[in-house]
């Protein structure tokens, strides 16, 4: 079984902030753990306002607090982001994600990530990352 605190994960090595400015996450669950997905507290800061596409990923996004809203490029549909709503990335959707308030939201990640991913210039995160080690 494995078991862990968030606030003991903030602290140490699993809290990876995005260089950009737009968010922070605390990777809870990762590739190393065997488990087959990744899952994450992710933060999104009031403000942010940026384009992903996750083009090695697939991920769900469950709105835990704040509001937002989440664009899908491929169609320019906007879908508002509140608690209780989840969006789905099953396509490798590209999209942008725009927080009105800052937004706490739990992310789950399939292949699961290694831990120190951040996005790369297409709003990606690579396969290759480096691994968090306990």
């Amino acid at each position: 079984m494995i078991v862990r605190n968030l606030a003991e994960a903030k602290e140490g090595n699993r809290r990876i902030v995005d260089p950009a400015g737009n968010w922070e996450s605390v990777r809870m669950l990762l590739k190393g753990d065997q488990m087959g997905f990744s899952f994450h507290i992710t933060t999104i800061y009031k403000g942010a306002d940026f384009r992903m596409h996750y083009q090695n990923h697939l991920e769900s996004v469950y709105c835990m607090s704040g509001r937002g809203e989440v664009e899908t490029i491929a169609d320019g549909k906007v879908h508002p982001i509140e608690p209780g709503t989840i969006y789905i990335l099953d396509k490798h959707d590209q999209h942008i994600l725009r927080a009105f308030e800052e937004m706490t939201m739990a992310c789950v990640f399939n292949p699961p990530l290694n831990g120190t991913e951040v996005h790369n210039k297409d709003g990606a995160y690579e396969l290759d990352a480096e691994v968090i080690d306990e």
